[in-house]
């Protein structure tokens, strides 16, 4: 999603990312954007790596026919080996929508009728910051992804999460999944990606910028609080497209 990374960049990323101590490669996902589609890189990923986990955190399933987005998952699902995590969720941004010839307006009851359908071999995640969305996560997926923000914020809603969990009698635990933003070295060029990519939330944005993780102290502290806040897998998004990010957040995690 960040502008100037390009196909090569994108396979360059995953398969350095594969030989890395990372657990999951994940993508974002937009129409209204000028970005590579989700689901089309992810497939491009499989063929480039052979242990990490690929995810979409999260793919706007409104935005697409059920039945074709369960078939597109099941074949990456297949390509892959196995490895899919399938974060889904409804999206904040109308321009998605008006793009996609999609309503916004019914979103939300639109994934609801997909929830069922999008159960498969694979592990299904459910986002959003709504009440609603604990309750989706709940009901049909094996977890949650939160949006980012500060540790306390996460464990705001991992809590409210486990909550959901339970009260619609599920039994073991579900899978809690946080996100952050990083940029190593080059806070400057992070923030303006940020919020150019955020500007629809206006002032709010200046807040997501503020969260940007640029030295490997923060990054580590991120990730130990995210970890006693009771996340089990952090994601770390990249805010600059350069290669070299790779080698710099594993060395900030080792």
């Amino acid at each position: 999603m960040i502008p100037g990374a390009t196909g090569e960049l994108c396979l360059r990323w995953a398969a350095a990312a594969d030989a890395g101590p990372f657990r999951t490669l994940a993508a974002h996902d937009r129409l209204a954007w000028d970005g590579q589609d989700c689901l089309t890189v992810l497939a491009a990923a499989a063929a480039v790596t052979r242990r990490v986990r690929l995810a979409s955190l999260v793919l706007i399933a409104p935005l697409r026919a059920t039945a074709l987005l369960v078939k597109q998952a099941a074949t990456l699902d297949a390509v892959s080996g196995g490895r899919l995590t399938l974060g889904v969720g409804i999206g904040p941004r109308p321009d998605d929508y008006a793009a996609g010839e999609a309503s916004f307006a019914t979103r939300g009851r639109r994934f609801d009728e997909q929830l069922d359908s999008l159960r498969g071999s694979w592990e299904l995640l459910v986002g959003g910051g709504s009440d609603r969305a604990l309750v989706r996560g709940a009901r049909h997926g094996d977890g949650y992804v939160h949006a980012g923000g500060p540790p306390r914020a996460f464990k705001n809603y991992a809590d409210r999460a486990l909550a959901a969990w339970y009260d619609c009698e599920r039994t073991g635990r579900p899978r809690l999944v946080g996100t952050g933003y990083f940029a190593l070295g080059e806070p400057e060029r992070g923030r303006a990606d940020l919020l150019d990519y955020y500007r629809f939330t206006g002032p709010f944005s200046e807040r997501i910028a503020s969260g940007l993780l640029t030295g490997d102290a923060e990054v580590q502290e991120f990730r130990d609080a995210y970890a006693e806040a009771g996340c089990d897998e952090l994601v770390l998004f990249p805010a600059i497209p350069d290669l070299d990010q790779v080698d710099r957040l594993a060395t900030a995690l080792t």
